[in-house]
């Protein structure tokens, strides 16, 4: 055997490899990429498994995908010395974890409740996909899997090309421009810029999303696509009265063993803000949900300091404006609603 030849073709190959890559990551992050995480159902249980640090040292987060873009960790972190863990699920209802967290008798922390109408009041089975699938994945998780995952974060942390929800194969499909057929929407999916992943499962705009209107008009056209494939109407009835019976249920528990509990209502804007308000009455959702589980409750609405946003696609903020709703979120908090938290918070 020619051991010089068999060297030579692997460093060759070597550098073939080495340059492709290399080609591959620096092409991505000239089109204005740049590292984001997968947040997959690994992800969510890396930070479901954080969930029983003392209550005066962190906050578990839950809801939909605003709360995800509207709370700034970071700032959150720095100002009040606490963990937040984030374990809100992108478009999905967030009371299958509400119940999930209710059952763990080791959960007696202090826990924010994400409400977006639409998704909250709803029993449609696929808003609550994501969630059912995370928490099988948190409650199935093997040794390999574990493994893989932290390979993935050191390889994800490094890799903008990594990036699975803009640049794998499944989203650079969803981007074919396919006729159009009766009766069958063709979902091109969202733009590229409009959402990041940190690793704390944070979400952010980027800053080009927040400032091209085109972009955001197109997020706003598939917000009123969903709402007109939609079928299910607002619950009303008994179908509203078993829903709120059900976030009490798993309110009462947690807050028997200890545990503190917020429902907040975090900002929508325009033509977004005026559909849910007219589908979504305050006194017949909001105030039920306050009123059936004896719970405190912060709607941004009530409170000019965070009232005022204007979401760039009506549904969620930006990230300079994250960071005043958090700066403004953790006073109210402070000031008006009593919590502690791991150091004084000073604004």
């Amino acid at each position: 055997m020619d051991t010089t030849r068999l060297v030579k073709a692997g460093i060759l190959t070597l550098v073939l490899v080495a340059a492709a890559v290399i080609s591959w990551e620096l092409y991505v992050r000239s089109q204005g990429f740049d590292t984001s995480y997968d947040d997959d159902p690994a992800l969510w249980s890396d930070k479901r498994k954080e969930i029983y640090e003392p209550a005066d040292k962190a906050t578990v987060f839950i809801g939909s995908s605003r709360i995800k873009f509207d709370l700034d960790i970071d700032t959150w972190e720095s100002i009040t010395g606490d963990h937040a863990v984030q374990l809100a699920c992108v478009g999905s209802n967030p009371i299958p974890v509400l119940e999930n967290l209710a059952n763990d008798e080791k959960f007696k922390g202090k826990l924010v409740v994400d409400v977006t109408e639409g998704l909250f009041f709803s029993t449609a089975p696929g808003n609550s996909k994501r969630p059912v699938e995370n928490m099988k994945y948190y409650k199935e998780e093997t040794p390999a899997q574990k493994a893989g995952f932290h390979i993935n974060h050191l390889l994800e942390s490094q890799f903008a090309f990594l990036n699975k929800e803009w640049l794998s194969l499944g989203a650079q499909l969803n981007n074919l421009n396919l006729p159009e057929r009766p009766g069958v929407y063709n979902f091109h999916g969202f733009p590229s810029d409009f959402g990041r992943v940190k690793f704390n499962r944070q979400e952010y705009m980027t800053d080009k999303f927040s400032a091209d209107t085109i972009l955001q008009n197109k997020v706003k056209a598939i917000w009123v696509t969903f709402i007109k494939m939609s079928k299910e109407p607002p619950a009303s009835g008994a179908k509203l009265d078993s829903i709120l019976n059900m976030v009490k249920v798993s309110v009462d528990k947690i807050k028997a063993r200890g545990g503190q509990v917020l429902f907040v209502r975090t900002p929508s804007s325009g033509a977004f803000l005026a559909g849910e308000n007219m589908g979504f009455p305050r006194e017949k959702y909001w105030e039920r949900i306050l009123s059936a589980t004896n719970c405190a409750g912060i709607h941004f609405a009530d409170y000019p300091a965070i009232a005022h946003f204007i979401c760039p696609e009506a549904s969620h903020l930006s990230q300079p404006d994250a960071i005043v709703f958090t700066k403004n979120f953790i006073k109210i908090l402070s000031a008006e609603k009593g919590w502690k938290f791991s150091k004084p918070v000073q604004l």
